[in-house]
């Protein structure tokens, strides 16, 4: 059974700019199959909403168009989940709870992230929250990543 993941909305920006970065190694993996990725709708609102921002768009010269077939593409591959569970426990930034919910309903092992609000509640529940790098030398030695 595949190592079950929940990014940030982040790491998809990140993986759209930087297309050999950490991010985008993640989600390689996931698209062949060394990662179940889960994904809950907030959380894809959130990357849509991310990833049209204009300054963003200029960079990754995505139209809107793209950006949502990219969007499908996640949606149709992904573990989705409802991301209807009620979870208060980033005080901070009540906004993050939807990662933790995704993660939490679809039994995840990892939220990857480099959001300091998250970061500071590993582990929560059983599920580690770590930055992508320490995903990639976590999992390295057991998957053909």
């Amino acid at each position: 059974m595949a190592l079950r993941v929940v990014l940030d909305a982040n790491q998809f920006v990140s993986a759209v700019l930087v297309p050999v970065g950490h991010p985008a190694q993640i989600l390689d993996a996931w698209r062949r199959g060394d990662l179940d990725l889960l994904i809950s709708p907030p959380i894809l609102a959130e990357v849509r909403r991310v990833l049209l921002y204009p300054r963003l768009q200029r960079r990754h010269g995505w139209d809107e168009a793209r950006v949502d077939g990219f969007l499908e593409g996640v949606w149709s591959a992904a573990i989705p989940t409802p991301g209807t569970t009620i979870v208060e426990a980033v005080p901070d930034d009540p906004s993050d709870d939807k990662y933790l919910v995704c993660a939490l309903e679809g039994s995840a092992q990892y939220i990857i992230t480099g959001d300091r609000h998250l970061l500071g509640l590993d582990p929560w529940r059983g599920i580690r929250i770590v930055p992508p790098a320490m995903l990639l030398a976590t999992v390295k030695p057991n998957t053909s990543l």
